[in-house]
């Protein structure tokens, strides 16, 4: 796909899994720039990110992101609404726990319905964890199935989705400006 400018379409669904940049590791092999660029949180609050006025976000943030993931999906003009939690079946690092899940913040901007009540998943979700900040394809294909007629954009996406159009540097997608 060519990239785009945002002003040529807007988004009823976007799916959102941030460069995060931490300064708390205390060895550089375990620095999260190993694998990939980081971004500073009012960079990513900065993205003129290309939803429609009436529009669900899904956010991906970590435990010691939570408080930063609230501030991006506010700057980006949503309102928190609800939250699911990714079990990775598999213990990885920390210093007050072991972290062992991810969240995922949901949040709307102007009407935006959720999924029918017969569609409505628990909110725990449990995955393998697989390579380094991989998502579950099962909860991007979720959510497609929940709003199958929804203009779908996912952010910093790292592999292309059928159904989805994408931003991310490891793609070629649309390209967001900053506000």
């Amino acid at each position: 796909m060519n990239k785009q400018h945002k002003e040529e379409i807007t988004y009823d669904v976007i799916y959102a899994d941030p460069p995060w940049r931490y300064s708390f590791s205390k060895s550089k092999s375990r620095k999260i720039e190993n694998h990939y660029p980081t971004m500073t949180v009012s960079d990513i609050c900065g993205l003129r990110v290309p939803a429609k006025d009436n529009s669900v976000l899904y956010l991906w943030t970590t435990a010691p992101k939570l408080l930063e993931g609230l501030k991006v999906m506010d700057a980006w003009g949503f309102s928190y609404k609800s939250q699911a939690v990714w079990d990775k079946k598999r213990q990885g690092m920390g210093y007050w726990f072991r972290g062992q899940h991810e969240i995922l913040l949901v949040g709307t901007k102007g009407k935006f319905s959720p999924p029918e009540p017969s569609d409505r998943k628990p909110s725990v979700f449990e995955f393998n964890r697989g390579k380094h900040s991989k998502k579950p394809d099962e909860i991007r294909q979720l959510i497609k199935d929940w709003f199958p007629r929804a203009i779908r954009l996912e952010m910093f996406c790292r592999q292309p989705a059928c159904g989805w159009d994408v931003f991310g540097n490891e793609v070629d997608g649309i390209e967001l400006m900053e506000r």
